[in-house]
């Protein structure tokens, strides 16, 4: 099975020659001496390391494209022609009450203190990359207005250009995360919140204190990993000046700025870019209870854990760790992910894919359960897109799932709305637009439902992209309730894994879901019989 090509990728913005490929390197059956290119070896011939990355940084989001063996379209949602779960007492097989706008989307999540969210979605980790910053507006207030959480990523204080530290180096004063919480707040009413996100620079920084004390966030997210990448995160910036400044702040800047060589190479123009790194983190039991001691003196009201595709291992200690230490939501982000920056190779290559691991962490959480341990609230990432896939995960992780987290699917409404505006204002609107409309009243669907939601006179401060992401989570719900009435499940309680059912028997193997000709089969045979 021929999983993915290497050498040549939209992301990395090559091609191949040839259209005779050699299946397990990439590169074209016939290599020609004065071939004028565009693989990925070729590029990387004059540019070298920036072939790592996709680009160009700042607007694209990548995901990897690897086709794995089992992925979650290996498996199918039942539908049932009978009964019906999670509505009033003798309603249950009524029509007039068994009516998919009935069904209940709402989810919560929290140890003690819990989050309630009007959909079981939520946005990925949005930090210090380029194209989170520029588009926060839009991604925060659609957030908002859609009643789900948003999370603010890691680096957002360390690469702020206006921060200013105290002589112990620990913040002082951020502008931009100040902006950030202040734009979901404005419009949250009740549903979801912004949580902050923290790796091994910002606990360094002082970040926590300074969310706490100023802000009075109740969320802090301890952050294991991603499914994307197996180091820490990573930002371009193109000034040498701006790279020497991260690099005083603490950061890994490659290649380093403070070389006379690389600095020569800048001036010359050979060197366009520099990379800002993350440090590695280790995990320990120890030191994990310690932190979440730490913070939860601090003040916080709610802790959660995001981890990645690692092995099952740190799967296993992540599960534990997090019931030993009450963790309100615990986040298994699997491979190969989307992000705004990671090495390009390392999302084909890396990880554990969210089916193999999101089946184990449903496995080992059971183990647990039967143990006579509590189960942390989980959420799975790692490529989610459309209702289907939240529905999936859900029955797949029930009990413990209790909602999805979507990266790049929740960014794209937010750049669309965006971008609709610029275009509106230039008089450049695509067709595929246009034929609805020539004004916001007209193109989004939403638009007077937000109006209604935030009142008259302030959608006009509303960003087109919050519409975007607004009207995106609403095809969620109704897709969503549709799905769930056809299960005859009307509240995401009563979900489970008996909703679901695998086309292929090595998904069956993978996820333990039952093969689609043995679900069912002894009730239809005694059907039979009888």
């Amino acid at each position: 099975m021929n999983l993915q090509r290497p050498n040549s990728s939209d992301a990395t913005r090559t091609g191949n020659r040839s259209t005779s490929i050699v299946p397990s390197s990439g590169l074209c059956s016939r290599c020609i001496d004065g071939c004028k290119g565009n693989c990925e070896v070729f590029k990387a011939s004059f540019r070298g390391r920036e072939l790592i990355y996709p680009g160009p940084f700042g607007d694209v989001s990548a995901g990897g494209d690897k086709n794995y063996p089992v992925d979650y379209s290996h498996l199918n949602i039942q539908g049932y022609a009978q009964g019906a779960e999670g509505l009033p007492p003798g309603t249950a097989a009524d029509p007039d009450h068994a009516r998919f706008p009935l069904v209940n989307t709402e989810t919560a999540y929290g140890w003690d203190k819990k989050v309630k969210m009007k959909l079981p979605v939520f946005t990925g980790a949005l930090g210090s990359t380029e194209i989170a910053r520029k588009n926060w507006d839009h991604f925060a207030i659609g957030a908002a207005i859609s009643g789900v959480t948003i999370v603010c990523g890691e680096n957002v204080c360390g690469i702020d250009p206006a921060l200013e530290l105290s002589p112990a180096k620990k913040v002082i004063k951020a502008p931009d995360m100040d902006r950030r919480i202040e734009a979901y707040r404005k419009y949250h009413a009740g549903y979801g919140e912004i949580l902050i996100q923290m790796n091994v620079e910002d606990t360094t920084l002082g970040v926590a204190e300074y969310i706490i004390d100023k802000h009075k966030i109740e969320t802090i997210e301890l952050k294991w990993g991603q499914g994307a990448k197996c180091i820490g995160g990573e930002i371009k910036v193109a000034q040498l000046e701006r790279a020497l400044e991260l690099q005083r702040r603490g950061y890994i800047v490659t290649p380093d700025p403070s070389d006379p060589v690389i600095q020569a190479s800048y001036k010359a123009g050979a060197i366009k870019e520099f990379e800002r790194h993350s440090r590695l983190g280790f995990v320990s039991q120890e030191s994990f209870m310690k932190e979440v001691e730490r913070l939860r003196g601090l003040g916080f009201k709610r802790i959660t854990l995001k981890t990645g595709a690692y092995s099952l291992r740190e799967l296993a200690q992540a599960i534990r760790y997090c019931s030993d230490a009450h963790i309100d939501l615990l986040t298994i982000d699997g491979a190969s992910g989307g992000t705004g920056m990671s090495p390009w190779r390392m999302m084909e290559e890396w990880g554990v894919p969210s089916i193999y691991l999101h089946s184990a962490a449903y496995e080992y959480a059971s183990i647990l359960a039967a143990a006579g341990k509590r189960v942390p609230d989980l959420a799975f990432a790692g490529g989610f897109s459309t209702e289907d896939h939240v529905f999936k995960a859900l029955a797949m992780g029930s009990p413990y799932v209790k909602a999805v987290c979507m990266g790049r699917a929740l960014m794209i409404p937010g750049m669309v709305g965006k971008n609709i505006d610029r275009w509106l204002q230039e008089g450049t609107l695509p067709k595929h637009i246009s034929e609805y409309g020539s004004t916001p009243e007209e193109i989004f669907i939403n638009y007077e439902k937000v109006k209604d939601i935030v009142g008259a006179a302030e959608i006009k401060n509303i960003p087109l992209g919050a519409i975007g992401i607004y009207s995106y989570s609403d095809k969620l719900r109704v897709g969503l309730q549709q799905l769930m009435a056809g299960a005859r499940r009307f509240n995401l309680g009563v979900m489970n894994r008996k909703d679901l059912m695998s086309l292929t028997e090595e998904c069956s193997k993978v996820t333990g879901i039952p093969y689609l000709m043995d679900c069912y089969r002894e009730e239809a045979l005694q059907i039979l019989k009888g």
